[in-house]
């Protein structure tokens, strides 16, 4: 007798019919369907909105509403990183030194951090040292903050999951969202004290990317306990400027054995066995020469967020690689520039990528103090012309 497959979006997906109209959006940007709607969505607001508070825009203003933002088709797991490294307990912030008017902190990543000081956000940090030096300091002051089995790790379950479940009952992408092995190993070591441990100190990465590997399958481990997974999401931030920070050869020694086994884990877990998985990547810089390194490593499906400055262009990088679903690639230098430059280059990009399909449009990381609400909301208003 055939077992009753149940179509509750975690053992089997809902029918179309039945789903959240939102979930459709992505779910079709994913699936890379030619010409459908674009999801309404926005990044890197953190870097001007304190500006357009002082230029005159309420504080109490309703941004979804403003910028004609749709609710979100994914739900967002989080509790293993983004930019730094999940500790449990995480390190004691505090001021190390006054230097008048900046001061260097100790943060919740145990990095030393140059700020201005009464401010923490709106600007690219200054960090001044790193919590692993060597073998001493990774086991005496960070190893112990990534075991799985401290005590408190898991509590937030209880209250994450059953929203979770509820979402994934509406068609809802689950999308897991987790530091990458480049970015966590950044925040451990610092980027450059990273490129002499490749060499001197290989055994140490290793241990430290074991410990990666480790607690990100316990965690994601959990959460499948509860729903199936439709992406993998890792913020990674292996490129600068000019191409990657660590070669493409060290990524595949230091990393790709981690990423692969992680993603073969997760994919033996699924309560839906038949679902795709995605695995997008998160990359600030010129990202081209690794495009290839993570799609034959372990099958990216998506990237972003396309900085222009580094070199990056979304319709070059779509013509050269048309099953790759991409976010991202619009120039943060011409949302400063007016509203005809903002145009011109919606003319240039969109009609193209929703054509092809499996395109978000975002600004290509941080808007800039420099863009000016007026001209931001001329962009909003290009995406949803475009995106109907």
């Amino acid at each position: 007798m055939s077992e009753t497959i149940v179509k509750d979006g975690i053992h089997a997906m809902i029918d179309r019919e039945d789903m959240d109209r939102f979930a459709i959006k992505w779910r079709d940007a994913y699936a890379m369907v030619p010409d459908a709607p674009l999801v309404q969505k926005t990044f890197g607001l953190w870097m001007c909105i304190d500006k357009w508070y002082t230029d005159g825009l309420p504080e109490d203003s309703d941004l979804n509403q403003l910028f004609m933002l749709e609710p979100s088709g994914q739900h967002l797991l989080k509790e293993i990183g983004w930019c730094e490294a999940a500790f449990q307990p995480q390190f004691e912030s505090v001021i190390i030194e006054d230097r008048g008017d900046t001061e260097v902190v100790q943060d919740f990543a145990g990095r030393h951090v140059l700020y201005f000081k009464n401010r923490r956000n709106g600007f690219m940090p200054e960090y001044i040292d790193h919590p692993v030096k060597d073998w001493q300091t990774w086991e005496d002051n960070v190893k112990w903050r990534l075991m799985a089995n401290t005590p408190g790790r898991f509590d937030y379950l209880t209250e994450a999951m059953p929203a979770a479940i509820a979402d994934a009952k509406r068609g809802l992408m689950m999308t897991q969202r987790l530091i990458g092995g480049y970015m966590y190993l950044r925040s451990l070591f610092g980027p450059e004290d990273i490129m002499y441990k490749v060499f001197d100190e290989p055994e140490l990465i290793h241990d430290c990317m074991k410990a990666w590997l480790e607690l990100t399958d316990r965690s994601i481990a959990e959460h499948q306990k509860y729903v199936t997974l439709d992406e993998l999401f890792m913020a990674e931030d292996i490129c600068y400027n000019n191409g990657p920070l660590i070669s493409p050869d060290m990524i595949g020694e230091f990393l790709m054995p981690y990423y692969q086994q992680l993603v073969a884990n997760v994919k033996s877990r699924q309560i839906d066995k038949q679902r795709k998985l995605y695995i997008q990547i998160d990359t600030d810089g010129k990202c081209m020469p690794v495009i290839d390194v993570y799609l034959e490593g372990i099958g990216m499906d998506m990237m972003s967020p396309f900085e222009v400055a580094s070199g990056c262009d979304v319709v070059a990088v779509a013509q050269a690689y048309p099953n790759l679903v991409m976010s991202g690639g619009f120039d943060k230098r011409i949302m400063a520039q007016g509203k005809a430059a903002i145009d011109r280059e919606v003319e240039r990009i969109f009609p193209v990528m929703r054509d092809r399909g499996g395109y978000i449009p975002t600004c290509d990381h941080g808007v800039p103090e420099e863009v000016s609400v007026e001209n931001y909301l001329h962009y909003r208003k290009r995406c949803i012309e475009y995106g109907n």
